[in-house]
């Protein structure tokens, strides 16, 4: 009954989403108010259907209910309780009924929040989104039903989640992922919206800009756990590899930076409109794109859920439509996307629209080297591999060039800058190459080239920083403390993602040099020394889980003969399956992590063991949330409420006057 009732809400889900799509846009054209404010109620009716479609199927894993076919392939009898529910979103299935049910509390979101815009504005964005709710419904309900039953003959027991997805990552980190993903449609269906209705001016810029920072600041939280869950799950003590899905999450959040670049752009001057309808369409198709990837069966990752053709062509058509349909409309309308102001050649405005195309090469190197190796093989040019020389020799540089202009970009003027202006900024990169050299050879004894590049240009972002908010707060008349008061939030929050932005480099840089790993093999109370470090072996155990039975092992960390921490990696066996998972142990800090992983046993009671000292390595981690941490602070600026507020006196008139 919990499977019927499911069902039955996902279709009625599908049925408030064309309700969504049709209705407003009819009554855009027909002049209905009645019409047009439908769409928040269809939007909100909708997000209530697909809800209590999650929760039933959620319900059928908490039960067991393995007469459904995606719950007898997810789950287990033995699977703990908090695993069956992210078993929800494990798979294929349940992972895209996921996918729909955010972009509806998007738009459910948009329908509660944007009350006071203008009322045929939130017509048209909320109907786009319900025109892409109705293609992933139809996908969820035609190709991908998590309800369907396996009767009358159905298995007693359930064939388990897989080994790898059970751990707090996945509890994490694909609805934060999807948060970001989905979240991109609401800018989309903005700027869509902009272009029916003619008005792509300030005003509708400003109206954009909270949900795309907010989908953005998503995002960045997804792949930094992704990238953190990787790390210590899989015992390799890798945190980026350039997998194809690692790729195609990153695209849209390197587009989606540049959208938030573009956006403030046209918010304050009035440009670069084209950009950010242009960069609101890639931005939400590489979104699609991923989704294609991950679903196609075009490649082999760990991160696949499906490898079904018919299922990908679906999801090819939808990417195919919605492009094809966002590039007429933006043809069709690009007339009206006339700057409202001038620019010289050294301004803010021109350094930002580099910073945008630096963000698109980068965008574009990833694009190439994900698809690539996927076009070779159908035009059967053979099995070629695009792995991380590829990426790091083309993308490294085209980052470090985002870094110079990075720290100049805030200290240029709007419209028109003096050259003579940069003279002051000497010291600041004189400071910036004297630490960027002398930090490496204090800390680790040496400074190789690219540490000292990269990190000079760390520090000529951070010293930028420090002096753009020294010279903008000490020009307030009751003094420095005032002045600090007296910056926006979206400048701190533009600030504070910059800094974010420095830390994960800094990790990046500091990680990828200096770290050491070591594959030894160990017995009772050996020791093996890794830099200022001893590790000693100190025996196994064994013991059951759940569903599961695992050797421990006992590792003592050592250092300057004095132990300061006891590890407890381990080798599990998942029963159900017969699948055998490396657990690490991670001694974690600010400055560096000592990570253990165990391998098979060996002869003479010895067993195989891998031991790393990485460096900076949680600094990867601390930059995206200090970057997300940006984003929230950008968001709750004061100048987004009253933009609200004019919207609502805007509405009023039109009401007067129908």
């Amino acid at each position: 009954m919990i499977a019927e009732l499911g069902h039955f809400a996902l279709i009625l889900g599908l049925v408030m989403a064309l309700l969504q799509a049709t209705l407003p846009l009819y009554g855009v054209y027909a002049a209905n108010v009645s019409l047009q404010r439908s769409a928040k109620s269809a939007a909100l009716l909708q997000a209530f259907c697909l809800t209590i479609s999650f929760v039933g199927l959620t319900v059928a894993f908490l039960q067991n209910d393995f007469t459904i076919d995606y719950v007898a392939r997810q789950s287990n009898t033995l699977l703990p309780y908090y695993y069956k529910i992210s078993a929800v979103w494990g798979g294929h299935e349940g992972s895209l009924l996921l996918w729909v049910l955010v972009l509806s509390w998007w738009g459910a979101a948009v329908a509660l929040f944007s009350r006071s815009l203008p009322r045929e504005m939130i017509a048209r964005v909320l109907a786009i989104m319900g025109m892409v709710s109705i293609a992933l419904i139809s996908f969820v309900i035609l190709t991908s039903n998590p309800f369907n039953r396996l009767l009358p003959d159905f298995p007693i027991d359930g064939a388990d989640l897989n080994p790898l997805l059970q751990d707090i990552g996945l509890i994490i980190h694909p609805p934060m992922l999807y948060m970001g993903y989905v979240g991109f449609t609401v800018p989309f269906a903005f700027a869509m919206a902009g272009l029916l209705g003619g008005r792509l001016d300030s005003a509708w810029a400003r109206w954009s800009r909270p949900w795309a920072v907010s989908a953005w600041a998503f995002l960045t939280l997804g792949i930094a756990i992704g990238s953190w869950w990787a790390y210590y799950e899989l015992g390799w003590g890798g945190w980026w590899f350039w997998d194809p899905v690692e790729n195609a999450s990153f695209m849209p959040w390197l587009a989606g930076t540049a959208l938030l670049h573009s956006l403030a752009v046209s918010e304050k001057r009035g440009v670069f409109k084209a950009w950010t309808v242009m960069l609101a369409i890639i931005a939400f198709a590489l979104s699609l794109l991923g989704t294609f990837l991950v679903r196609s069966g075009v490649l082999t990752s760990v991160h696949a859920f499906a490898a079904d053709p018919a299922r990908g062509m679906f999801v090819l058509g939808i990417l195919t439509a919605v492009i094809g349909a966002s590039l007429l409309v933006f043809a069709l309308r690009a007339s009206h996307l006339n700057s409202e102001s001038r620019y010289a050649w050294l301004s803010r405005e021109s350094f930002l629209l580099v910073n945008n195309l630096l963000l698109i090469t980068a965008t574009t190197v990833v694009l190439l080297g994900t698809l690539f190796p996927l076009v070779a093989d159908a035009l059967k040019l053979g099995k070629i591999s695009v792995g991380p020389p590829y990426f790091n020799a083309l993308f490294v540089p085209v980052t470090l060039v985002l870094l110079v202009f990075l720290g100049l970009g805030s200290l240029v003027n709007w419209k028109r800058h003096q050259a003579k202006e940069f003279l002051p900024l000497w010291k600041v990169l004189l400071a910036s190459i004297v630490l960027g050299i002398v930090f490496p050879l204090v800390y680790f004894g040496d400074a190789p080239i690219r540490v000292a590049l990269s990190l000079s240009l760390c520090f000529w972002v951070m010293l930028s920083i420090s002096r753009d908010i020294y010279l903008k707060a000490k020009t307030a008349k009751q003094g420095f403390g005032a002045g600090l008061l007296r910056l926006s939030r979206s400048y701190y929050g533009m600030q504070i993602a910059h800094l974010g932005l420095v830390i994960t480099v800094i990790g990046v840089t500091l990680t990828s040099t200096y770290s050491v790993e070591k594959d030894v093999r160990l017995g009772m109370n050996d020791k093996v020394d890794l830099g200022a470090y001893q590790f000693e072996w100190l025996g196994v155990r064994e013991y059951s889980g759940a569903n599961f039975e695992s050797i421990q092992a006992k590792v003592a960390v050592l250092r300057n003969g004095q132990v300061i921490e006891y590890l407890y990696p381990e080798k599990r066996l998942y029963v159900v399956q017969n699948r055998s998972m490396t657990e690490a142990a991670i001694d974690s800090g600010l400055l560096r992590d000592v990570y253990v992983a165990i391998g098979e046993p060996l002869d003479n009671d010895e067993w195989a063991v891998r031991v790393y000292y990485k460096p900076f390595v949680r600094w990867l981690w601390l930059g995206a949330l200090v970057m997300a941490l940006g984003g929230g602070v950008a968001m709750t600026d004061k100048r987004y409420r009253l933009a609200r507020q004019h919207a609502k006196i805007t509405n009023s008139a039109q009401v007067a006057t129908k």
